[in-house]
């Protein structure tokens, strides 16, 4: 991989967004976080391991904006338009109850994606 260098300024942020913006936990969380000076921990982690800050930074960015893509690999797309269906359904019907229904339909397919990682403990029964 060619080695390429891109300066960008971290900057806190903290809205504003509506509260009805689909995004608004997202931007919560951003906000939240704003607070937080992450290059004191990448410091420590860079002067420990022997490597530049921005590789460590590099890496934290590439390892974190791709786990989303990792997750899908592991689970396989089948699996992610399955989990979505419920959802699909419950935000096309828009109701309570439906809304619930997704909530447990949706409950019982993670409990039992989960249900390697702890046994019994998953809470199931599946």
């Amino acid at each position: 991989m060619p080695e390429e260098s891109r300066t960008i300024t971290l900057v806190g942020w903290n809205g504003p967004w509506t509260p009805d913006d689909p995004d608004a936990n997202f931007k919560a969380d951003v906000a939240l976080y704003s607070h937080v000076d992450p290059m004191a921990t990448i410091s420590r982690l860079a002067a420990a391991m022997g490597i530049p800050e921005g590789a460590a930074v590099h890496y934290v960015l590439a390892k974190w904006a791709s786990a989303g893509s990792g997750g899908l690999l592991e689970l396989g797309p089948s699996m992610v338009h399955r989990l979505w269906a419920p959802i699909e359904t419950a935000e096309e019907v828009g109701t309570d109850a439906v809304r619930l229904e997704a909530y447990e339909q949706l409950r019982q397919m993670i409990s039992w994606l989960r249900l390697p990682l702890v046994g019994d403990e998953a809470g199931s029964g599946y």
